[in-house]
Order: structure tokens, then C-alpha cells, then sequence
């Protein structure tokens, strides 16, 4: 038998080359591929404005193009042959240079190539870059090579857990092809995520095509989509739905553009069938049941929703939950800088005061809160989306990268006393690596657009050169926003005829001026834009004025906690230099009036205020983005007078306790989140990820269920915390450490409300420890692992 499949497998093989071959001569690609005379794009009828391709805008000296100056400079950095180490090493083919270490030396392995191919891509739209079309080039050409090697339209450099042989990624797919599908939501058939990892390639290969018009990155693509589509195609959709409960980024949006780029609509049948109906058929029914959920799983599926709407039309429910999942996210699930989730994951809806960490406003789920917001303002033009791009972009996405050396950040604290937490140049690689060098490589690219109806929008104002191809607008667009709220636009060149343009006037602004050569012009519309319709000479000056205050935003679940904003700037206190510890109480405010009125305007600066502190002392507010070596806090509790007389002192205690907690904790695993899992090699068995209560978490089942992680220790006594709900009540598990029984787990046999801990001591030790939970025979359900040093006591969570 087995020799008979492997010479059935020999034939194939050869059978694939030799047809892929003679197709290559006739201009074609793999199998189901498209040939040089493919159909056009598929156009939509549903888009009805478009942005100005960004090889159209040059930007100028800002705070924008030091950061895409500073990114260009990493991606140059990066060496296509150590991203491409595990691709060229599973195809067989010699090994060029080493691999990277980081997210590149584990089972992920190879995302970080399908983003940089992105970026790489973004950054020769806008400026034609030679050095990095050149690489582009090179590496899509080696993928091609990967594609051949492997006969069947494999491209991959992924690897089962705890392994470095990419062969075994590439058995996982396989697998899945043959029906046999182990899946939890970060994990399938033994791999981290394998699909994310190749959804990343796909999307890398169909932008080098689509932006750089990168020699043969259609070709592969098309290659890539057809091994994946034939994993697929002999598969029960109830198998399908079982390989997307693992993340998987946006596969279907991979498909949909592979649609929409040759018309060939076996991709479009494909992208149908991986809708992940667990988490989207909720969307469409306009039902918010986000809370528990990994964020950035679900916003890319939305976003295949969104490209499925625009390249196919027939199911209008796509854009219902596209724009329904799009208002619930930015508005019952963000913080103030337009970033969403604590560690990773959605919260209740409207409920974040109490999710104030160093681990909120995880860096892809913005940057894909930004793509999804483009096509829905495609669809409709709208200010208030814009409004929503504008506030993520420069208060998150601004922050998310460190310009003087082009590093990033994964999380971005909202936590007082929270500190950045920087990436290295070749051991992090994380997925906000990633998505952090395509957000700062395309700077120019949503400043301009272009209506259907002919109007051109400015949307971003960002310091840059408009020069439109065919006599059309040539605008110089100069302004130091954001510190400053004035905005001029001279007309370098201007189309014959009359002809509109559009502005974006902030919902922030209480009252915007607009000038013509120095004359009030334009017609405000209940849209967001005020628009100039005339004909138009070369010299004509639009100078627009948005006068910039300053507001308080509170939280929506506690109207004292609140956030500052100097116009479209979110302020934060600053802390102290980030290397230096934060051992003190949160800053407070205290005083009668409206909050704004406790921050009073400093000369220092634009954007920047003092304010007396309740507990004495003062502290300094500035723009958040730029405090990137400070600890900030960007909320502040606010009381009246009265309430600080009664509360005050209780406010100081349970902040000393905060920062004796923080002092006493060695270790914390976060169970059911997938980053804090693959930190401490989490195993389990005979059990299943839970999302109840708001929170992650591991169910146990009897009869054999059991979990193990690796725990860090230190010197002196160590209690190990569990943390559970206090209605799971009699619950009972032993707690082995390094294979010795050191205690039992249990629950009180009364139910409560709230989370709790239960503490076991932990044996000290100066090396990491491996725990193991084993239920008995009732399930058992744990949130959460804590090293906590000091005495034992049963506490609240």
C-alpha cells in the first residue's frame, strides 16, 4: 500500500511540473490559475469612491514621513534570504541564510515574510523605491522556486509545535486534506495557527502583484490559492467550519481579492465557503456577543465580509455586519485612542474601566480597524468614519512605532504608570512587527479620494503634494497639524471646468473655517464635508482652521475615570522615564467644576497642560503618541471635593495595594489567551478553551482532563494563586509541581460572585517550574495562573 501511494505521489508530482511547465510557456500559472490574458479586475458597483493611488502623493516633512522614513529603513534592513530560511529548507532546496530568531524560529515561521512583501509593496506604490522593488522581485522569484520544488502549489515555511522542520508544516495541511482536523483556536493539527501564517503569504504575493506589479506574484498566488482550495474542496462544510475555529486571519479576504484580480470565480466559491458562521452569522444578525472573543481573529473575517460585498454584491447581509461590527467595536469596545481588547481579547460591551492594563490596544487590531474602515467609507462617504481613522491612526498607530529607530509595540498600555514595551530588530517578529511595517508604509495612502461623482475629498491632514496624472489637480497641502489646527491648500495645477472639492470637517471641532483666497466658501453638509464647487486657477488658496479644545471623555462605564483631548490628540500624564519603576498612586484630579477646567494650558508647548493632583503634587499632559520612553497614564480617576473627602483615603489605600500586588507577582499565565499560553508552553488534555464570565479560561473535564504550563520562580516563599469564579463552586484538582503533589485545588461550596483566588504553596527556586493540574471526577474551570510571592490567604481576584 505505501508503495503504491508513493509512486501514485511520484506521479503526480511529475505530472503537476510538467503541465505547470508547458503553462509557463504559454503564460499561464498553476492549475486553476490565471493566465497573462486573464479578465480584467472585477469592478463594483458597490464602491463608489476610491483613494488616490498613493504613487499620486509625496509627503512632506512631518511626523508622518520620519516614521515611514524610519520603517523603509527597517524593511531594507531585513534580509529576504533569512525570511525565506524555512520556505527554501521544507521545499527542499539549500538553505541561503539563517533563520531568524523570534516569532521566525517557532511554529508561526514565514508570517513575517507575507507582511514585509506588504509593506514592501505599499512603500513602491507611493514612492517607487528601487532598492525594494528590486527585492520584491528577488523574493517572489525565490517563491516560485519554493512552488516548483514542491509540484502542487505549496509555499510554506510554517512548523508543528516545538519543532524547526518545515516539512511538518506542510504534513499539517495534509492532514487536514485527509479529514483528520484537531482544531482549538490557536492551534491546528499541532501548529500555531498555520492558516494565519499562510493567509499572510497570500495576501503578501496579491499586493506585490496588485501595487508593485511585481513579475510572477500573481502566478504564485494563484498557486498558493489552489493547494489551499484543494486542501479544502473535499471537505464537509462542517470540516470547514472546524479548521476556522483556529485563527486564521483573513483567508476569505485572500480569496475574495484572488476573485476579484482575475475573475475566475472558483476563488470567489471558496472565499464563500470560509466564512467562520460561529462568530460571523452573530455580525450579520447585528448581535454583540464579542465579549471573550480574540479580537484580532474576528476583525479580519469582517473584513472578508466586507471584500466579499464589493466583489460579489448578492448578500447585502455582508455589509450589515461589516457596518454593524465596525459601530460596535468603536463604540462599545475602544479606548480612548481608537484601539480595542486587554490581552488580546474583547471585554464586555461598554465595560473597560476595569480593563486598564499594560497589555490593552493590541497594534493589528487598529491596524485592521483602519483597512475595515476604508471600505466602509468607500461605500458611503462619511466624516465620522474618518473622524474614527484619524484617532487611531495618530494617537495608536503614531504611538505604535518608536521613529528614532523604527521599533515596535505590541501592546499599548492604558494603565497608569504603563511603559512600551519595544520590539527587537531580529528576535521578535511578533504579529505587530508585522502589521506595524505595512501600517508606516502607507502613510499617503487614505489622505486623498476620489468620489464617483468626480468630487476629490481630503480626508488626512498630512503634509504632503498632491499631482494628479493628465492636467488634473496638482495641490501643495501644508500645515503642522496636528500641533497646529490650520490647514492651506494652494493649487499648484487646475483641470478645466468646474469641480468639487471636499473637506473633512472633524467632529471634534465646534467651528471650522474655511477661505477661499481669503473669502468664506463651501456648503456644509450633514455628511461631514464642507464642499467648494467653482472653477478652479492655478494660485487659488483653500485655507481651512480648526480651532483645537480641550474635552474630557469619560469612560462609559465609570464617568469619573476620564480621558483628556486637546483636538484630535489624546493626552497623557507623563510618569516618569519608563526605565525607572512606577511605585506610587495613580494620578488623581480633584476639584468641583467640569474636568476639563482642572487642566490648565502650559506655555511650553502646544497640546500640553499642568494640573494639581488630589493627593498633592502636580502632574504634566501631553500628547500620548509622542511620550514614547515615558510611563504614562492616559485616564485619570476624577472626584469632587466632597468625594475625596469621603473617598480619598480609601482611593490611596487600594491604590498601595495595586502596587504592593504588582511588587509581590513573579508570573501570570492568562489560560484560553493564546500569547500568554505559548509563553509558558501550556499542554492540556481531555478539556476545552472556555470564554464565560467576560473572561478565557481552560475547563478541565473529569475523567483525565489536566493542564500543565511553565511558571517562573524566585527566592523566598511562593504561593501558587488559581483563579476561578465564585459560583463554580466545590471544585477539587490536584496540583502536581515537577511531578510532585504539592497541594489541592478547591473552591468554597458556596457560590459567589466574582472572581477569587485559591492559594497553594509553591516550593522557591531560582529556575522556571512546570505545574500540572489534574481534575478529579468533577470538571474544574480556571481563568488564570499567578507565582505570587509572600504570605497565602484567599482573596478576590
Amino acid at each position: 500500500m505505501a508503495g503504491n501511494e508513493a509512486t501514485r505521489a511520484t506521479s503526480t508530482r511529475r505530472g503537476f511540473l510538467l503541465a505547470s511547465t508547458a503553462l509557463a510557456f504559454a503564460g499561464g500559472a498553476f492549475p486553476g490559475g490565471a493566465a497573462a490574458a486573464a479578465p480584467p479586475p472585477v469592478a463594483s458597483a458597490r464602491v463608489v469612491a476610491h483613494p488616490v493611488a498613493a504613487r499620486h502623493v509625496t509627503l512632506k516633512p512631518s511626523i508622518f514621513s520620519k516614521a515611514q522614513e524610519a520603517n523603509r529603513a527597517y524593511l531594507v534592513s531585513l534580509s529576504p534570504d533569512r525570511l525565506l530560511h524555512n520556505f527554501h529548507k521544507g521545499a527542499g532546496l539549500p538553505v541561503k541564510a539563517p533563520v531568524y530568531g523570534g516569532w521566525e524560529a517557532q511554529s508561526i515561521a514565514g508570517h513575517t515574510l507575507g507582511h514585509w512583501l506588504t509593506a514592501c509593496s505599499l512603500q513602491v506604490a507611493n514612492t517607487g523605491d528601487p532598492v525594494l522593488r528590486e527585492r520584491l522581485a528577488y523574493t517572489v522569484a525565490e517563491l516560485a522556486r519554493v512552488q516548483a520544488a514542491h509540484g502542487d502549489g505549496y509555499v510554506g515555511a510554517t512548523t508543528r509545535w516545538n519543532q524547526d522542520d518545515p516539512a511538518g508544516g506542510k504534513q499539517v495541511f495534509e492532514e487536514l486534506r485527509r479529514g483528520d482536523i484537531r482544531s482549538s483556536r490557536f492551534s491546528l493539527n499541532d501548529g500555531w495557527v498555520p492558516v494565519y501564517t499562510w493567509h499572510k503569504v497570500h495576501a503578501g504575493l496579491l499586493d506585490a502583484h496588485r501595487l508593485a506589479a511585481t513579475p510572477g506574484a500573481l502566478e504564485v498566488a494563484v498557486g498558493v490559492a489552489g493547494y489551499f482550495a484543494g486542501v479544502i474542496d473535499g471537505l464537509s462544510d462542517e470540516q470547514v467550519q472546524k479548521i476556522l475555529v483556529a485563527e486564521h486571519g483573513g483567508i476569505n479576504e485572500a480569496y475574495a481579492q484572488t476573485y476579484a484580480l482575475t475573475g475566475d470565480a472558483r476563488w470567489l466559491k471558496v472565499a464563500r465557503r470560509l466564512r467562520h458562521k460561529a462568530v460571523l452569522d452573530p455580525i450579520a444578525a447585528q448581535r454583540d456577543e464579542l465579549a471573550g472573543l480574540h479580537a484580532n481573529t474576528q476583525i479580519p473575517k469582517v473584513i472578508g465580509l466586507a471584500r466579499l460585498y464589493e466583489t460579489a454584491g448578492d448578500d447585502p447581509g455582508e455589509a450589515v455586519a461589516a457596518r454593524f461590527f465596525h459601530q460596535a467595536v468603536t463604540r462599545d469596545h475602544s479606548y480612548v485612542i481608537g484601539g480595542n481588547s486587554d490581552r488580546e481579547h474583547f471585554g464586555k460591551p461598554r465595560q473597560i474601566a476595569r480593563r486598564m492594563a499594560e497589555t490593552t490596544c493590541e497594534a493589528c487590531n487598529s491596524y485592521n480597524m483602519l483597512k475595515l474602515t476604508r471600505h466602509l467609507w468607500s461605500w458611503k462617504p462619511d466624516g465620522a468614519l474618518f473622524d474614527y481613522y484619524e484617532r487611531a491612526q495618530l494617537n495608536h498607530i503614531m504611538a505604535h512605532q518608536r521613529p528614532s529607530d523604527g521599533r515596535f509595540v505590541y501592546f499599548m498600555p492604558m494603565a497608569a504608570g504603563g511603559r512600551r514595551s519595544y520590539s527587537t530588530y531580529e528576535d521578535s517578529f511578533w504579529c505587530c512587527v508585522g502589521s506595524g511595517m505595512e501600517s508606516h508604509a502607507k502613510h499617503a495612502d487614505s489622505i486623498w479620494w476620489r468620489g464617483g461623482d468626480g468630487a476629490l475629498y481630503l480626508n488626512l491632514f498630512i503634509p504632503s503634494r498632491l499631482d494628479l496624472p493628465d492636467g488634473d489637480f496638482a495641490i501643495d497641502l501644508v500645515t503642522a497639524y496636528p500641533a497646529d489646527g490650520t490647514v492651506t491648500l494652494s493649487l499648484l495645477r487646475a483641470p478645466k471646468g468646474e469641480r468639487e472639492i471636499a473637506l473633512r470637517l472633524p467632529g471634534w471641532c465646534a467651528a471650522p473655517q474655511v477661505t477661499v483666497n481669503g473669502k468664506a466658501a463651501g456648503r456644509r453638509g450633514d455628511d461631514g464635508y464642507l464642499r467648494i464647487r467653482r472653477g478652479w486657477a492655478v494660485g487659488d488658496s483653500i485655507r481651512l482652521v480648526l480651532p483645537m479644545s480641550l474635552r474630557a471623555e469619560p469612560t462609559p462605564d465609570d464617568p469619573n475615570l476620564v480621558a483628556f483631548v486637546s483636538g484630535p490628540l489624546v493626552l497623557a500624564a507623563s510618569l516618569g522615564p519608563a526605565d525607572r519603576p512606577f511605585e506610587r498612586a495613580a494620578p488623581a484630579l480633584r476639584g468641583d467644576g467640569p474636568p476639563e477646567t482642572l487642566l490648565k494650558p502650559s506655555r511650553a508647548a502646544p497640546h500640553v497642560f499642568t494640573a494639581d493632583l488630589a493627593d498633592g503634587g502636580s502632574a504634566t499632559f501631553s500628547p500620548f503618541f509622542a511620550q514614547y520612553d515615558n510611563r504614562t497614564a492616559v485616564y485619570a480617576p476624577v472626584f469632587t471635593n466632597a468625594r475625596w473627602a469621603a473617598e480619598g483615603q480609601a482611593f490611596l489605600a487600594a491604590e498601595q495595594a495595586r502596587i504592593d500586588t504588582v511588587a509581590r507577582t513573579v508570573d501570570t499565565v492568562y489560560l484560553g489567551e493564546q500569547q500568554p499560553e505559548v509563553d509558558h508552553r501550556v499542554a492540556a488534555a481531555n478539556g476545552e478553551i472556555i470564554q464565560l464570565n467576560g473572561r478565557s479560561g481552560r475547563k478541565l473535564n473529569p475523567g483525565g482532563g489536566w493542564l500543565e504550563a511553565t511558571l517562573a520562580r524566585r527566592a523566598g516563599p511562593l504561593t501558587l494563586q488559581l483563579v476561578y469564579w465564585g459560583a463554580d463552586a466545590g471544585q477539587s484538582a490536584r496540583v502536581l509541581v515537577d511531578g510532585t503533589p504539592v497541594g489541592t485545588f478547591t473552591t468554597p461550596p458556596g457560590k459567589r460572585d466574582g472572581f477569587f483566588t485559591a492559594e497553594i504553596p509553591l516550593p522557591p527556586g531560582a529556575t522556571p517550574t512546570r505545574v500540572r493540574i489534574e481534575a478529579g471526577d468533577k470538571p474544574v474551570v480556571i481563568y488564570e495562573l499567578r507565582v505570587m510571592a509572600g504570605d497565602r490567604g484567599l482573596r478576590s481576584a
